[in-house]
Formats: structure tokens, C-alpha cells, sequence
């Protein structure tokens, strides 16, 4: 088992890599953004993102980051009970028994054998908290994918389907049809979780207010904004800024 704490500062890029060992990747304070071949996730201080062993990724850190990483090798996974659980991405919800599981490895790093334990007790937290909600997709039918390209380029971009579409050679109908199928979220869903993303990343610089965000983003008012964000990340604006410098 490998165990690593890092500090990185915003604007960091881990340009795309692979890992022989599985990865949890958990931020304590900051934001970082991980993006692989089926999307990207927002992992905020109150969650953590699972990567399995050989699986293209790459971090960018939005807001900066104490990263605590646990690295799994690939035999040792494969004799975890959960382990046919644990063979795709995902993020989960860091709940207290979790948070301080993977910072107590750390605490004991001379300890081979009880990082091995904590380790093991951290996998089985891991399938029960599994949380979708800061995943963006990405379609892989080439007008779909265009559409999404345009969209995460432009987040505040406020174009109509019908003129996105038609820019990427498709119709309204069949991007519609193309996002449901391909990413299980409406276009609609779709394209607020994009702006949601596009707005922890601003917030994450320091140099927006949440009342300019929200205007830029095309938001009908602040508490319209906090509301949809609060509906994907599971906190206000306000409380990720907090968390995210570690004043929680």
C-alpha cells in the first residue's frame, strides 16, 4: 500500500496519466476537477473520487489543494470482497467515518499492517457512498459531443438547443434524444451541472462574487443560482468557499 499527502496550488495540471495501482484521491481542504475518458467530476473537500488501476485520468486543481492520496495495488484489490464493485470511477460523499479513515493512514504511516486494515475499511465506506451528482458526462455520438464541447468552452453562453444543435449538424430532437440516452441527464440537467462546474472553478479563483457569478451564468438571481448549486454540490456557494480553505 502506498500512501501519499501532496499540496498543490490552484492552476495545477496533472496532465493525462495512468496508474498501475488504484487511486482514492481525497482533497482535506481545496477543489480539484478529474476528468477521464467518460467525463469529468468536481471533487470538493466533502468528497473524494475512486479511480481503478489503468484508467486514463487527469486532475486539475481548481482551488489549492491539500490531496491525500491512498494507492491500491491491483492483486490486493482483487481479494477486497467489494472488489467487482470497485472496477469504475466514481465520487463518493466523505462521511465522518470515511474522512477519518483515510486521514488516520496518514497518522500511522510507519504501520504497514494497519494501513492495510484502514485501507480495507476504507473500501467497503466507499461502495456505500457513491454520490453522481458532481459527474458530467460526456456523449460519445460526435454531434452530442460537439454540443457538449461548445458548452463546457462557454459555460455562460446562454444559446438555445435549436442554435447549438444546428451548429453541430444535428436537430434539437436528436441531441435531445442523443443526451438522454448517452448520459442519463436531460439536456437541461446536462447543461446546469456544466454551469454548476463552471461556477466552483470561478468561485475557486477568488476573484468573482457569488452575485457576479450568478449574473454571468445567466441565473435569474442569486437565490436561483444558490439553489441549483446547492441541488448538485450539497452545500452553498458560500459553504464551499469555506470548506474548500479549510475554514470548516
Amino acid at each position: 500500500m502506498i500512501i501519499g499527502a501532496t499540496s498543490y496550488p490552484r492552476g495545477t495540471h496533472l496532465g493525462l496519466h495512468v496508474h498501475r495501482e488504484a487511486q482514492l484521491l481525497f482533497a482535506s481542504s481545496g477543489i480539484m476537477q478529474v476528468a477521464t475518458p467518460k467525463g469529468r467530476w468536481l471533487v470538493p473537500p466533502a468528497r473524494a473520487v475512486w479511480l481503478p488501476p489503468g484508467i486514463e485520468h487527469a486532475v486539475d486543481v481548481l482551488a489549492d489543494i491539500e490531496m491525500r492520496a491512498l494507492l491500491v495495488p491491483a492483486d490486493w484489490l482483487a481479494a477486497h470482497p467489494e472488489a467487482s464493485r470497485l472496477n469504475r470511477e466514481f465520487v463518493v460523499t466523505v462521511g465522518p467515518l470515511l474522512r477519518e479513515t483515510i486521514l488516520a493512514a496518514f497518522k500511522h504511516a510507519a504501520n504497514a499492517k494497519r494501513i492495510d486494515l484502514l485501507v480495507e475499511v476504507a473500501l467497503f465506506e466507499l461502495v456505500e457512498d457513491e454520490d453522481a451528482a458532481t459527474f458530467v458526462p460526456l456523449p460519445s455520438d460526435p454531434r452530442a459531443r460537439r454540443v457538449a464541447d461548445m458548452i463546457l468552452a462557454d459555460p455562460a453562453n446562454d444559446r438555445d438547443l435549436e442554435l447549438l444543435a444546428h451548429a453541430a449538424g444535428a436537430s434539437a430532437r436528436t441531441i435531445t434524444r442523443l443526451f438522454s440516452a448517452e448520459t442519463n441527464l436531460t439536456f437541461k440537467e446536462w447543461r446546469q451541472r456544466a454551469r454548476i462546474m463552471a461556477a466552483v472553478e470561478a468561485l475557486g479563483s477568488g476573484k468573482t462574487s457569488i452575485k457576479q457569478l450568478a449574473a454571468q451564468l445567466g441565473f435569474s438571481s442569486v437565490a436561483a443560482f444558490g439553489h441549483a448549486f446547492r441541488q448538485i454540490m450539497g452545500m452553498t456557494p458560500s459553504e464551499m468557499m469555506r470548506r474548500s480553505a479549510g475554514k470548516d
